[in-house]
């Protein structure tokens, strides 16, 4: 395949995908992906370990050579059939989760590695103004084994960033990083890809960061792109049970639906998409379920264990058949277990799925 240099067109694209599919041995790792990141903007590939995600990552970059499909960099392909443009020439910055710094170079000298082609004031002033956005000018000296996680992480994003590409693609960065710090340093990264204009691709598993850094969501499952929408429709809209189930913690109900509407142990919920007489299943957030005060009606439930989770409280409760459900709740004294609440159930948090 030939290996042609890539010269950025100036037009002012992002990155697309285009059926996109790899193949290792017989199991097909990606199969028919279309993305596309407009500039400015920040995709989050979300997914399990072991669907397809990081090795769509890695075909972007070039890091693997593509067997179907386009790649295309700035509107300019840099893959397809009889096109392979090296990594080095895509105008792309990566970013992983083992920052992957030289700890014999300076903060300094790792973030002006990829500016060998700069005289070296240019490369000196690029290091001053990437240090100075990412709050690392007290550290351009130092040496990564002298800086604390975090700002290692800020090294590996100044370093990705100093080239000016055209495309950013984050594997996984901020995985190491203790909660706390994980959110600032997410923070952080966002208002500076923002800043930058940069076509981003994040790859990662928690739903959390994905909808907390992501301007749309492209929601993986075995090689195939499941749901791809903004982070609050992927959340409140799920298409299938495997969308549901992903993006945060479900309940789930048996019934069949009559007359349009699915009939469960918890009450009717509309199901005008499926027939009459077939099984289904409602899927609900634990938040659909709202206390009532008592006497106002309302599923009368029973409380097995209720734990303060900060903000809110997590319930396990019991419905007289014995099913157990779970609720979640603004923060407040938590209930003893045995106490009966009553509960109703929001519709706009429910799900109904045809029964496997």
């Amino acid at each position: 395949m030939t290996r042609t240099k890539f010269t950025p067109s100036g037009s002012g694209g992002g990155l697309d995908l285009i059926a996109v599919s790899h193949h290792y041995g017989s199991r097909r790792a990606v199969d028919n992906v279309t993305l596309n990141v407009a500039p400015g903007e920040i995709l989050g590939l979300l997914g399990p370990s072991g669907c397809g995600k990081s090795t769509t990552l890695r075909l972007a970059a070039g890091l693997e050579t593509l067997q179907q499909g386009e790649v295309r960099i700035g509107g300019r392909t840099v893959a397809g059939p009889g096109i392979n443009v090296p990594t080095e020439h895509r105008h792309i910055g990566m970013v992983f989760q083992d920052h992957a710094l030289f700890p014999h170079l300076s903060v300094a000298d790792n973030i002006t590695f990829g500016l060998g082609h700069l005289p070296a004031t240019e490369r000196r002033e690029r290091a001053a103004v990437w240090a100075e956005r990412l709050g690392l000018a007290p550290h351009l000296k130092s040496y990564p084994h002298q800086l604390s996680g975090g700002e290692q992480q800020r090294v590996a994003l100044a370093r990705a960033l100093a080239p000016e590409p055209r495309v950013m693609l984050l594997d996984e960065p901020f995985s190491s990083l203790d909660s706390r710090l994980r959110d600032q340093i997410r923070d952080e990264t966002v208002a500076v890809l923002k800043q930058a204009g940069t076509a981003t691709l994040l790859v990662t598993h928690d739903p959390e960061e994905a909808m907390r850094m992501g301007d749309r969501i492209a929601l993986m499952q075995a090689g195939r792109i499941e749901q791809l929408d903004t982070p609050d429709r992927v959340y409140a809209m799920p298409r299938t049970p495997f969308a549901a189930r992903f993006l945060s913690e479900t309940n789930e109900v048996p019934g069949r639906v009559e007359a349009g509407r699915l009939r469960t142990p918890l009450g009717d919920v509309p199901a005008p998409q499926i027939s009459d007489g077939a099984a289904a299943i409602l899927m609900f957030r634990p938040e659909a379920l709202q206390e009532q005060p008592a006497g106002n009606g309302g599923l009368a439930l029973r409380v097995e264990r209720a734990t303060a989770l900060g903000a809110y409280r997590r319930l396990e409760v019991t419905a007289p058949d014995g099913l157990r459900l779970a609720a979640r709740l603004p923060a407040g004294p938590l209930p003893p277990a045995g106490a009966i609440l009553h509960f109703s159930l929001n519709p706009d948090f429910c799900f109904v799925f045809p029964a496997p």
